[in-house]
């Protein structure tokens, strides 16, 4: 197949904010005991089922956050996030994903709404297409079929 006549899968960048870098081993009570590789090997196991390709990025800085969101623009076809703590206290993240012409899921493996009260607010919950929240890292496999059905067939970007 020449590349004017290939097809390009859609991209899905999947975004995990601060300190996920850690799961399995911090508070396994509230975050689990799988690791950010086998969340993110899972997704591309998924992806590869779905006809997604899977980006993953994982940064415990505000501004690399904001940065790969600003180069998903045109880029790719769709965004789940998992700002994590950024969540609840930046503006920064939440102008970023505001610029997506595209779906996009939250994702927190826990349920904020039963935590402490500073989290139960999601300043990005309103700039998103949904949210997933308690479900753990399956949490992330619904947000990527979510957003693998949102996508318009044949509509990939190039």
């Amino acid at each position: 197949m020449s590349a004017a006549t290939s097809i390009s899968l859609p991209r899905v960048l999947v975004v995990h904010g601060p300190n996920l870098n850690l799961l399995g081993l911090r508070e396994p009570s509230v975050y689990g005991r799988k690791t950010l590789e086998e969340i993110n090997a899972a997704l591309a196991a998924l992806g590869q089922r779905l006809g997604v390709a899977v980006e993953t990025f994982q940064s415990n800085h505000e501004g690399a956050i904001v940065d790969r969101l600003q180069k998903a623009i045109g880029a790719c076809d769709g965004v789940v996030i998992n700002a994590a703590a950024y969540t609840h206290t930046s503006v920064a993240i939440r102008d970023a994903l505001a610029m997506l012409s595209m779906p996009v899921v939250e994702v927190h493996l826990s349920n904020i709404h039963k935590r402490e009260p500073f989290r139960h607010t999601s300043l990005t919950a309103a700039v998103v297409t949904g949210q997933i929240v308690g479900l753990g890292p399956v949490g992330y496999q619904l947000a990527l079929r979510a957003i693998a059905e949102m996508i318009p067939l044949g509509v990939a970007v190039a």
